[in-house]
């Protein structure tokens, strides 16, 4: 099974550089939709999906929305994929608050997963959360499908690193996903293997 994850299209928040994670949240921008509308174009050009899913941000949904009719597919809501939930930071974006997310993020990185972002979640619950949902679409899936799950950079990023036996934190630092980037992971049987990451393969 392929399982291509990949991050929502551009919004407002993006912009302003807001901490932006409690769903709904905010629609796409109109060059999020031409974001969204390019990969939908890519992958059909590319892939043969059997399933898409999106988290429950309406960012997400309508990004997925355009890559499911691609393939004549309904996009599935799928529980657990959300964004790391960002608590007392939620819609801040000045430098203090981006201090105190990216101190929580820096000890996960180095394996302190328990450390939580003030009134929001901890490492360990982003990835049990998301590692939980994607068991559950591997296990409703054949091996050769491939399936799209559209989610948040943040979520999506710590969660392929939890995933893949061979994706290294050092490699996803130099790769951060930008708005409908995409990390491929494949089944190997004993486990994900990570075969790109925007675009970039790992193994190389």
């Amino acid at each position: 099974m392929k399982l291509i994850l990949v991050r929502h299209g551009e919004t407002a928040s993006n912009l302003r550089m807001a901490l932006d994670s409690r769903p709904p949240g905010p629609p796409l921008t109109d060059a999020g939709v031409a974001q969204a509308a390019a990969l939908a174009e890519s992958l059909a050009a590319t892939e043969r999906v059997t399933a898409v899913y999106a988290s429950t941000a309406v960012r997400a949904r309508q990004t997925a929305e355009p890559v499911a009719a691609a393939f004549g597919l309904d996009v599935e809501v799928l529980d657990g994929v959300h964004e790391i939930f960002c608590g007392d930071l939620e819609g801040r974006h000045d430098r203090e608050a981006f201090e105190v997310f990216l101190a929580a993020a820096r000890s996960w990185a180095q394996g302190d997963l328990d450390v939580a972002i003030p009134g929001g979640e901890s490492g360990r619950q982003v990835i049990d959360r998301f590692v939980a949902a994607v068991d559950k679409v591997a296990a409703r899936h054949a091996a050769g499908d491939t399936v799209v799950l559209v989610s948040h950079g943040g979520s999506l990023r710590m969660a392929a690193l939890a995933l893949a036996t061979n994706a290294r934190p050092a490699f996803a630092e130099a790769g951060l996903l930008p708005n409908t980037g995409s990390v491929v992971l494949e089944d190997a049987g004993d486990g994900w293997v990570c075969t790109s990451w925007t675009g970039v393969d790992p193994l190389a």
